[in-house]
C-alpha cells in the first residue's frame, strides 16, 4: 500500500529454500542450496531487520559509508517464516523505483554473505554440490528477475535463471550428446556446463599439483643441504674458550721452538707439524718427516726441547743436540710414555 507521503509500503517474501544455480568469478556455474535449516535460522532472519532496500544490486556490500547512495528504502523489524519463506515488510521511499515497481519490475533478491561449503545431496529433487551456510543479508534488492522466481517478489538474487517450478523454462536450449541433440532446460544446461568445466579445472589442478610437487621435493633437498651446510659450519666455528686454548697452545709451541730455531725463522703460516719438523731438523740434519707417525714428531719435538731447557742449548750449537738416533723405536717409546706422563 502507498503512504499518505507516497511511499509504498509492502509485506513480501524475500527468500526461499531451494537449489539455484550460481555463475562464479571464472565463468562456471555450480547448483548451490539454501537449505530450510539455514535459510530459516535466527541468525539469518534477524539479520533480514532494517536493512536497506535497493534498485538492484549494488557491486559491493551496503555499510553507513555508502547509504545515501544506494539505499531507496528499508526493511521493517518483522521479519518471520510463513508458507516455507521468509517474510518481511518494506518500505521504498524513492520515487522512479516505485513507478517501476508498478511497471513490473517487482521481483525481489536478498544481498548476502554466505560461507559456501562443499557438500553434495539432493533438496526436492534438485540436485546440488554446495550448500549456503551462515547466511546474514546485507540488503533487498528489487530487480526484474530474482533467483527465487516469481514466487518471492511485490504483488533472489539476481542476473541468474528462473526455474519455473511448474514445469521448467519454456525457452529450451539444444545440447548434444554422443551426437544426438536434446531440448533441454536452460538451467540444466548450465549445470552440465559447469560438471564440464570442473572436470577440466580438476585436470588441470592435477597437473598443476604434479609441477608444484616436483618443485616442493626440489626445494626439500635445497633446504636439506642448506642445513648440513649450516650445521658443517657450526662445527668448523670456534667458541671463544676454543678458540683461547689454541692460540695459547700456538705461542708456547712457538715459544718452545724458537731456542732452536731462531729469530729469524718466520712462523707464518706454518703448521704446528712443520714446526716441529723444522725443529727436529736442527737436532738431526737429514731428518725427513715424510711417512712419520704425528706421535713420533710429537715425541721427537718434545724431546728436542726438553733437552734444550735441560742443557740451555739454542741453535746456535747443535753437537749435544737430541738426535733421535740412540735408542732406536725403544728410545722413542720412552719418549712417548714421558710424553703422556707430562700432559697428566
Amino acid at each position: 500500500m502507498e503512504t499518505p507521503e507516497g511511499y509504498l509500503t509492502v509485506n513480501v517474501p524475500i527468500t526461499r529454500p531451494g537449489v539455484f544455480p550460481y555463475q562464479r568469478q571464472d565463468g562456471t556455474v555450480q547448483m548451490e542450496a539454501k537449505l530450510p535449516e539455514d535459510i530459516f535460522s535466527d541468525r539469518t532472519i534477524y539479520s533480514a531487520r532494517s536493512k536497506p532496500v535497493t534498485d538492484g544490486h549494488p557491486n559491493e556490500p551496503v555499510t553507513i559509508d555508502n547509504y545515501q547512495t544506494y539505499a531507496k528504502g528499508m526493511s521493517h523489524t518483522d521479519s518471520r517464516v510463513e508458507d516455507f519463506k521468509l517474510y518481511i515488510s518494506l518500505t521504498v521511499t524513492d520515487k522512479t523505483l516505485i513507478e517501476k515497481i508498478h511497471d513490473g519490475y517487482n521481483e525481489i533478491s536478498i544481498g548476502f554473505l554466505s560461507d559456501v561449503v562443499a557438500e553434495s545431496g539432493i533438496y526436492n529433487g534438485d540436485q546440488y554440490e554446495y550448500v549456503q551456510r551462515n547466511v546474514e543479508i546485507n540488503h533487498i534488492a528489487i530487480v526484474e528477475k530474482g533467483r527465487a522466481g516469481p514466487e518471492v517478489a511485490i504483488r533472489a538474487d539476481s542476473d541468474a535463471w528462473q526455474i519455473d517450478e511448474k514445469g521448467g523454462n519454456t525457452n529450451m536450449v539444444k545440447i548434444k550428446i554422443e551426437g544426438t541433440e536434446y531440448e533441454v532446460d536452460p538451467a540444466v544446461k548450465a549445470h552440465i556446463d559447469a560438471l564440464k568445466a570442473k572436470e577440466e579445472t580438476a585436470k588441470v589442478k592435477g597437473d598443476s599439483a604434479d609441477a608444484l610437487q616436483g618443485r616442493l621435493d626440489a626445494l626439500d633437498l635445497t633446504i636439506k643441504a642448506k642445513d648440513q651446510e649450516i650445521a658443517t659450519l657450526k662445527e668448523q666455528v670456534l667458541s671463544a674458550d676454543e678458540l683461547d686454548k689454541q692460540v695459547e697452545v700456538r705461542v708456547k709451541l712457538i715459544d718452545a721452538a724458537k731456542p732452536l730455531l731462531g729469530d729469524s725463522f718466520d712462523f707464518t703460516g706454518k703448521t704446528d707439524r712443520e714446526i716441529k719438523e723444522a725443529v727436529i731438523s736442527t737436532t738431526k740434519q737429514d731428518f725427513k718427516g715424510d711417512g712419520k707417525s704425528d706421535d713420533y714428531i710429537n715425541a721427537f719435538f718434545d724431546a728436542a726441547v726438553e733437552q734444550v731447557q735441560l742443557n740451555g742449548f739454542s741453535s746456535t750449537g747443535a753437537n749435544s743436540a737430541y738426535t733421535g738416533d740412540a735408542g732406536g723405536d725403544k728410545d722413542l717409546q720412552a719418549l712417548k710414555n714421558e710424553r703422556l706422563n707430562m700432559r697428566k
